[in-house]
């Protein structure tokens, strides 16, 4: 299965890229926040694949009152699981707190409740269904991994402890921007994870669990 993932930056090709039928064999969309909704109603549009996203901290907070509070035609998986095309798919929205009134912003305390609520889920799934979570999606990495040491970029501690639980084989996340386009500088092995920055986009092959 081929995904198209994207993250924080427009790029400008992607309008000809997209309209030019480059992206006709992807399965699906992942979007990990801070991007113009605008921008992901385009690409979800011209391609007519599904897109699963989680907000960032440049986001409106999610409203279904407020057309411009999320993406026509995608599905905001926040503190959500998902199955679609045979994976399980969780998503995380939001970033470390930076400032008081910052939106979609959490303490590093706020951020471990928001994800005990998704740990039933996954017990659920693990129980139920027998499989471990496939691919789970944040705007923020993990703390220390692909992070940085500005308050604005500092990683979510409690990602740490939902990939070290529920050992997605795939995490990818946006917020912090990597400019190089070295691949080892933004693909990690985190046990059995593959931790990837999306930044500013990127086209993945994922094979189905055995």
């Amino acid at each position: 299965m081929k995904v198209l993932a994207v993250s924080d930056q427009i790029v400008d090709r992607m309008y000809a890229l997209v309209a030019s039928h480059h992206f006709d064999d992807i399965d699906l969309i992942f979007g990990c926040g801070d991007l113009p909704y605008e921008y992901l109603e385009y690409i979800v549009t011209l391609t007519n694949k599904p897109l699963f996203y989680v907000p960032g901290n440049h986001d409106p907070v999610f409203s279904c009152q407020n057309k411009r509070a999320y993406v026509e035609g995608g599905d905001n998986i926040d503190l959500r699981v998902v199955h679609v095309n045979g994976l399980t798919i969780a998503g995380v929205g939001g970033s470390a707190r930076y400032r008081p009134d910052g939106v979609n912003q959490y303490t590093q305390r706020e951020m471990y409740w928001r994800v005990l609520k998704l740990l039933p889920r996954l017990l659920h799934q693990r129980i139920f269904r027998g499989r471990r979570l496939d691919v789970l999606i944040t705007h923020s990495p993990l703390f220390g991994i692909h992070d940085d040491d500005t308050r604005a970029h500092e990683g979510l501690k409690a990602l740490n402890l939902l990939v070290k639980w529920a050992q997605p084989r795939y995490h990818f996340h946006g917020h912090t921007h990597f400019y190089r386009q070295n691949l080892e500088s933004c693909i990690t092995d985190v046990g059995d994870t593959t931790v990837m920055n999306i930044y500013p986009y990127k086209v993945i092959e994922i094979n189905h669990a055995k």
